[in-house]
């Protein structure tokens, strides 16, 4: 059990104590009880809202509730000082041996520090990247594939059973423009000089495909009818587009459970399922929907059409699952396919990008109908990247026809500086990807400061070795107050790792190591101005060793943090 784990079990402790002395009653809730670090440093190394937050329901005054758990608390052998601070904060002072043993607890612990069991039994389907089959994968698809997948690792790492999930668009009208386009390049490699009209993918990937068509088939489909050939070259260029995107996808370490097609699914009448048990609860019923606003009657034809009872469940106005035509709505699809998905999950979480933002109500109706309120589910949104270069915008890739591919961006600065960059801010903000500054040696690329704190740690141990010193055993007590300061952040990373998984909010391992390592590199700087303070220490081999336990944990923990973002750590900077 780590520290703050253990000191909210003490804190438990403490109140079950004032409950059997009649000082607390029995039964409060007490879920917003909080042990985290206090904003301000200098009054202590934790603290708790407890008397804040049961004194209303106990009916007491907090302060006077914050004074009895004070002498609870102060009972505890790890606890040096206990003062209240304010209406009722209570704040808590640990000895240096509590901080000693947590040290320790990291070493023991290893790649398992931090790790939870509160999501344990309980399985969560996140569905991520879901790009269009059409081409291979771009920048503008990079910033979700990451964020879905460093969300995925986190949701693993406190304990849930995790199903990662590519929903493949491969009903719409946009495969049949790729078969149009394959087609284009089928008739190229049979050596017709064709050119890219407008409305058609224009990108040289699909050259393959033309000349895997125009082997197996010959001329066989030139001056044919588009119903002789588009089922055959759609279906083909699908296949060729998905092994294209799990290699891209595979540069960025990220491989999905499951990719789910929408073709299947209608082929399977899903949505026809969906529809049937929303209309026996009477949640989709045949109506009209209102003009659209600035239509006039004479623009406008009223038809009826199937809805869905979103406004039941918040949204604006109640939705079409079907076309005029009787296809399926993009809704109406997506409907069906969050159906299937919440069969198999305890909890669903989409990443879509921001342009999607406007459908979101739609669909958290739909799942809180089909789900009866019973299934978590999340979108998050997740803003585009600006591409720069030392400032000026990158201009699109000739290969690809319009945009810039995520395999040459990989392959220029690597998959551990674009998975961490992507990280360093939140989802829903908007982010520029500067290839200059993304692989600068400063304090101000996140990715090189937390990497120069690992590989720093590396090199102590090179150093050691060079310098003839042998831990076979360690005296922690050699660590004074300012060194054990950096195992109070480092301890921090359990109940950070466990609010960034309820939050949904993958980079708030990356904020947290970033401010490990800042305060890692300030210990390690402080040695520049005086020599007693550098980790080596030739003339006192023990007291190295204790600083290089330290610094070990140190590394411990960024690893940690590291293959939850999918990144590696490095152990030397070139």
């Amino acid at each position: 059990m780590t520290l703050y784990a253990r000191f909210a079990a003490h804190l438990d402790a403490a109140l079950n104590a004032l409950v059997a002395a009649g000082d607390l009653p029995e039964g409060l809730d007490r879920r917003a009880v909080t042990v985290e670090p206090p904003r301000d440093p200098s009054h202590g190394d934790l603290s708790t809202n407890a008397a804040m937050v049961l004194a209303k329901p106990a009916k007491t005054n907090p302060r006077a509730l914050a004074e009895k758990i004070v002498v609870e608390l102060g009972k505890l052998d790890a606890v040096e000082g206990v003062s209240i601070a304010g209406p009722g904060f209570i704040n808590m002072t640990l000895t240096q041996d509590t901080w000693r043993d947590e040290l320790r607890a990291i070493i023991q612990a290893g790649g398992d520090y931090g790790r939870s069991t509160m999501g344990a039994g309980t399985s969560v389907n996140i569905e991520y990247v879901s790009a269009n089959p059409t081409g291979p994968m771009h920048m503008g698809h990079c910033r979700g594939a990451v964020v879905g997948d460093a969300l995925a690792s986190l949701l693993e790492f406190v304990g849930h059973k995790v199903i990662r999930e590519y929903y493949v668009n491969d009903a719409g009208g946009q495969v049949d423009v790729l078969a149009r386009s394959t087609h284009l390049r089928y008739r190229e490699a049979l050596g017709e000089t064709i050119e890219i009209p407008e409305g058609l993918y224009p990108g040289d990937y699909l050259k393959p495909i033309g000349a895997k068509l125009a082997a197996e088939h010959g001329d066989a489909f030139v001056g044919q009818p588009e119903s002789a050939w588009l089922a055959l070259f759609r279906r083909e260029a699908v296949a060729a587009m998905l092994v294209m995107i799990k290699d891209d996808l595979a540069l960025l370490g990220i491989h999905h459970d499951l990719f789910s097609s929408e073709a299947e699914l209608q082929a399977a009448g899903k949505p026809e399922a969906a529809e049937a048990w929303l209309r026996e609860r009477g949640l989709v019923y045949d109506g009209v929907l209102e003009a659209p606003k600035g239509e006039t009657p004479e623009d406008w034809e009223p038809v009826e059409l199937p809805l869905f009872r979103s406004t039941q469940f918040g949204d604006d106005q109640d939705r079409p699952i079907k076309k005029s035509n009787g296809q399926w709505t993009y809704f109406g699809a997506d409907l069906a396919y969050h159906f299937q998905k919440a069969q198999t999950a305890d909890q669903l979480i989409d990443i879509w990008g921001a342009d999607h933002a406007g459908t979101v109500k739609r669909i958290v109706a739909a799942v809180q109908a089909l789900t009866e309120g019973k299934t978590r589910f999340d979108v998050k949104l997740v803003q585009m990247v600006r591409l720069l270069r030392a400032g000026e915008p990158v201009k699109m890739s000739k290969r690809a026809g319009n945009f810039v591919t995520l395999a040459d961006v990989v392959q220029e600065v690597g998959k551990d500086v674009v998975r961490f960059t992507m990280l360093t801010r939140k989802a829903d903000a908007q982010m520029d990807f500067d290839f200059a500054k993304v692989v600068e040696a400063s304090k101000d690329n996140p990715v090189f400061y937390v990497q120069y704190a690992h590989a720093r740690v590396a090199s102590l141990h090179r150093r050691a070795a060079e310098a003839g010193i042998v831990c076979n055993t360690v005296d922690l007590s050699r660590l004074d107050a300012t060194e054990l300061r950096l195992v109070q952040r480092a301890a921090q990373f359990p109940r950070i790792a466990e609010a960034a998984a309820t939050a949904r909010e993958p980079h708030r391992i990356a904020f947290y190591l970033y401010d490990l390592a800042a305060e890692f590199h300030a210990a390690w700087n402080m040695g520049n101005d005086d020599p007693s303070r550098r980790y080596l220490q030739p003339d006192d081999p023990a007291l190295t060793c204790a600083r290089l336990f330290l610094a070990d944990a140190i590394g411990q923990i960024i690893r940690n943090g590291l293959a939850v973002m999918g990144v590696e750590a490095v152990e030397e900077m070139h």
